[in-house]
């Protein structure tokens, strides 16, 4: 029994371990850069220079200067507004993305992983035929099924997500069942639910985490994708992907335009990627 529970933290002690590190970095320049990013939509949520909405017929096209720090698009629209609400919507959709994939992914990666048998080659012939499918494929597929708006673009993209979420929790729940900690839990007659997702699921932590990264910054990307391509986020919400598929019709008149949004969308994306980089460098030092 001791000894379980003394295994059962070495989660604990390696994430003290973990802090008291020297950092990386990329997991510095990660840090830094989201939480701009994170302070940049958070004000956009609270107050914006101007109406994201509001069109000036006066203003169209209108170059950078210091009444627009970004200029205006064909519309008049001040584009740093609305590269500030675009970004919230992308982010909100990316954020319930990854909580869509994560949370069933966590489900059927744990089923599988830790019974094997029977429900693993069920659950993973299954997650192989939807991996079969590229993600913003089948995202495609759905869309058409759901519809548009970001509810069901969230709906779309998160069982997307599913299947690679599933294949990385079946891959870290398998390394462990057969450590000893489990064993001696299993001994001890502890319940296979509360072995999963109270012992095994918080060990798992680090490479769930890098991975939720990573799985952010492909539904940041597959959100911008979609509107750029007119079947995501639809007028007149803003958003990253509709504004740069605005800007390419400008893009020798006006190349601030695109970019500006462009830009935007891979400081978002690059932020992301340090993060999740440096929190895997940091998991292997």
């Amino acid at each position: 029994m001791k000894q379980f529970f003394k295994q059962n933290h070495k989660t604990d002690n390696s994430i003290r371990q973990m802090l008291r590190k020297r950092k990386s970095p990329m997991l510095i320049t990660g840090i830094v850069m989201t939480s701009i990013v994170l302070l940049f939509v958070l004000i956009g949520l609270i107050v914006t220079p101007y109406d994201s909405e509001a069109m000036d017929a006066t203003s169209k096209l209108a170059g950078v200067s210091w009444k627009h720090l970004m200029g205006c698009d064909n519309f008049g629209r001040d584009i740093l507004s609305r590269v500030m609400k675009g970004s919230a919507t992308t982010l909100f959709i990316a954020m319930g993305t990854v909580l869509i994939g994560i949370a069933f992914g966590i489900v059927i990666g744990a089923i599988a992983g830790y019974f094997g048998g029977l429900a693993d080659e069920v659950l993973m012939r299954m997650n192989d035929a939807a991996l079969a499918f590229p993600s913003i494929l089948l995202a495609l597929v759905l869309i058409s099924l759901f519809g548009t708006g970001r509810y069901n673009i969230i709906l779309a993209l998160g069982i997307a997500f599913v299947p690679s979420f599933a294949r990385i929790v079946r891959s870290e729940f398998i390394k462990q069942r057969e450590m000893d900690y489990i064993r001696q839990a299993e001994l001890i007659g502890v319940h296979p639910f509360r072995i999963m997702f109270v012992h095994m699921l918080p060990n798992s932590a680090r490479v769930l985490v890098s991975s939720l990264l990573i799985g952010f910054n492909n539904a940041v990307l597959a959100e911008a994708g979609l509107s750029f391509l007119g079947i995501g986020v639809q007028p007149p919400d803003a958003s990253l992907g509709r504004m740069l598929s605005e800007a390419q019709a400008y893009l020798f008149s006006r190349p601030g335009y695109a970019l500006c949004v462009g830009g935007t969308l891979i400081f978002i994306v690059l932020g992301f990627s340090f993060l999740g980089e440096g929190i895997s460098e940091d998991a292997k030092g």
